[in-house]
Order: C-alpha cells, then sequence, then structure tokens
C-alpha cells in the first residue's frame, strides 16, 4: 500500500480533471473534500493490483447527474431541505455493505475526473479502506455502461443510489446497464442533479481483468508533469501530449458557448476562433457531459472515443464543462484512448455512431499524425 500525501492527491485530482475530456465534476469541489478528510484525520492509501485479495469484495462508488447549475427555484427546494452528514456517495458505500453483510475491502473510482476521483478517494478514506489503482474508463465518460465492466460482461446490479437528503435505494437487478443507466438518471434528476451510487460489486477475482490498471498512478504523474510546467510558466498541454502520446489539436479563442440540461445530462456546443497556427480555422465541439465530437472547419474532426481536452491558457488550468465564456484563450489537446476503446465492441458504445453521429471513427494519430510541436 503507498500512503498518498495531500500534495499527492492534490496532484492525482488536477491530473485525473487534465484528462476527464471536461467532465468527470469539479477539481475544486474534488479537492474541497479531500483537505477536509485531510482535516478530519482520514488517511489516504493506494493498493497495487497485485496486492488484494481474490475474495476481497470491493465496488465502485461515484456521483451521478447533471453537471449544470439549478434554476433558482430549483435552489429554493433544496435549500429548504435537511441534509446527510456525510456523503451520498459515503451512504451508498454503507447501503451496498448493508445489503451483502459484508465490508468492502476497497473502493475503485468509476472514471477520471476533478470530483468522481476524488469522491472515490474520500469514500475509502473516511471508511478506511485504499482506493485501487485502476477505473474501468482512462478518462470521464457520460453513461454508466460506458465503462470497461460492460466490455468484459460483468454486471453492474446490485446498486445502491443515495442522495444528500437521506433517501437511498437498492437496484437488486437491472434488465440492462442501460436501464441502470435511466432509472439512476432519474433518481439523480428527482435529487436535484446529484445521486451517490456503487455499483459492480464483487470479488476482486471477477473484477480484475475486467479494469485500466495504474489509471491512478498516471493521474499522479500527469498532475506532477502539469504542476512542474505550471511552476515554470508553461502551458502544461504541451508536456502532457510530449510524455503521454497526445496532439494539440486546435489553439483560440472561445467565440460561443450554449449549453442545457436534459435528462440528467449536460448538453452544449462550444465554438473556439484559431489563432497561432490555426488562425482562419473555426472548431467546433459537441458535449454529454463531457467532450464527445469535435469538427475542424466543418468536418468531422477527434472524436470519442479519443479524448478531448481543453486548457484555460491565462490560468493555465483544465476548462470544465459547461464553464466556458467568449473571450476565454484556450489550447486543446487530445490523448488516444486506451486499446479497450478501439474494440470492435468497444466502439459500439464509445464511438462516434453511439451519440448519433453516422460517420467511422478515425484514430487520432491518424488525424493528426505531425509531432509535437515545442511551444516558444
Amino acid at each position: 500500500m503507498k500512503k498518498l500525501t495531500k500534495q499527492d492527491l492534490h496532484d492525482i485530482l488536477l491530473g485525473a480533471a487534465i484528462v476527464g475530456t471536461g467532465g468527470g465534476g469539479s477539481l475544486e469541489y474534488g479537492i474541497e473534500i479531500i483537505d477536509k478528510a485531510l482535516e478530519d484525520g482520514c488517511k489516504f492509501t493506494l493498493a497495487d493490483l497485485d496486492e488484494i485479495p481474490d475474495d476481497a469484495l470491493v465496488g465502485t462508488p461515484y456521483g451521478c447527474g447533471s453537471i449544470g447549475s439549478l434554476s433558482a427555484e430549483q435552489q429554493r427546494e433544496y435549500n429548504s431541505l435537511a441534509k446527510i452528514d456525510t456523503t451520498p456517495e459515503v451512504a451508498a458505500v454503507k447501503a451496498i455493505e448493508d445489503y451483502f453483510g459484508k465490508e468492502l475491502y476497497g473502493v475503485i473510482a468509476t472514471e477520471l475526473g476533478g470530483a468522481n476521483t476524488a469522491v472515490a478517494l474520500e469514500a475509502g478514506a473516511r471508511l478506511n479502506k485504499p482506493i485501487i489503482d485502476a477505473d474501468p474508463a482512462g478518462r470521464s465518460v457520460p453513461c454508466l455502461q460506458h465503462s470497461t465492466y460492460y466490455l468484459n460482461d460483468v454486471p453492474i446490479y446490485p446498486m445502491a443510489v443515495a442522495n444528500e437528503f437521506g433517501d437511498s435505494m437498492l437496484l437488486t437487478k437491472t434488465a440492462s446497464d442501460e436501464r441502470a443507466e435511466a432509472l439512476t438518471r432519474s433518481a439523480a434528476v428527482a435529487s436535484f442533479n446529484h445521486v451517490g451510487v456503487v455499483d459492480h460489486p464483487g470479488e476482486w477475482k471477477a473484477m480484475k481483468n475486467a479494469l485500466l490498471k495504474n489509471t491512478i498512478s498516471m493521474c499522479l504523474k500527469i498532475g506532477k508533469v502539469a504542476r512542474k510546467a505550471q511552476e515554470e510558466g508553461r502551458n502544461y498541454a504541451y508536456d502532457i501530449v510530449e510524455q503521454f502520446d497526445g496532439r494539440i489539436i486546435f489553439e483560440g479563442v472561445v467565440k460561443s458557448s450554449t449549453w442545457e440540461d436534459k435528462e440528467g445530462f449536460t448538453y452544449s456546443d462550444l465554438v473556439v476562433e484559431g489563432t497561432k497556427d490555426y488562425e482562419g480555422d473555426e472548431f467546433k465541439l459537441w458535449i454529454q457531459n463531457e467532450n464527445i465530437i469535435s469538427w475542424k472547419n466543418g468536418e468531422y474532426y477527434v472524436t470519442v472515443p479519443d479524448s478531448i481536452n481543453i486548457v484555460r491558457d491565462k490560468e493555465n488550468m483544465p476548462l470544465l464543462n459547461p464553464n466556458a465564456k467568449p473571450g476565454m484563450e484556450v489550447t486543446i489537446f487530445a490523448l488516444t484512448a486506451f486499446d479497450e476503446w478501439r474494440t470492435e465492441k468497444g466502439l459500439e458504445i464509445l464511438g462516434p455512431k453511439f451519440f448519433g453521429h453516422d460517420i467511422e471513427y478515425r484514430k487520432l494519430e491518424d488525424i493528426v499524425p505531425s509531432p509535437v510541436v515545442k511551444q516558444d
């Protein structure tokens, strides 16, 4: 087991937000709950995959819901309700443990993102469990079935869903991961856009080969690289793409950004006017919680499952959705998807056709074959 320091934790969350494709929740919120847990005396540990007993019970806690803001009326109703004294994710862990009559040995982050990686870390620390050095997405993803669990036929149920008002429910079985998505998303809509979930509980021997390995360590490395670049006054995007198999795909100024909440998701359209080497070009991005499909000058460009990530140049920090504002200067880079997502089955659920775009997926390195150009 590796004990994680405060700096380790901040680097992990920065790295997770950087590769989170605009989703995965608020980095500020993630740091806030981690710092509060540290103040409360919680200890954070990271478990290597070979340290976990085969018969250990593990589960995947996370938050689910829209990333948009509440309306004024919703905010008033939300403020009027009593809240529980723990997070919905911790409440969901306790509910799934009650169902099994057995404690979880450790927890797994459902995806990489500033908040959803943090809530797994925090739930583990508050319940004295390690976080396991793996996840089933390798990025942030909009739907519950977007997981390597799904690719490996690991059932999502039983699953616990809880909110911060004390409501909780157990789904002992669902007809499919898509039905689990619909039911959980409905619970989130009824809970002011957020519920805590624990799904895919099971013995480690059934889980360990269905995960992307060492991804929390990857976030730690990416966060350290980005922090060093920030400290030395460099746009971290260039360091990330050089060291982690990526490409700079656009630079420019945000022209427009529109978004709406619908059926538990945040949908957005972002348009960026090119600068520097992209002067005269236009980049468009379609978002469903995460950055999904892009166009350059009206032609399909980089798409899922490769990850599209945006840097706010002035702050040298990741741009998370739906926070783009006209006039923002941005650098857009992409990282190659994990091999599991580039399989036929992976593309069926996390390729452009899943999101209604009748095009064949093209690999990032085929679209942008040029090597990284060093920044000035």
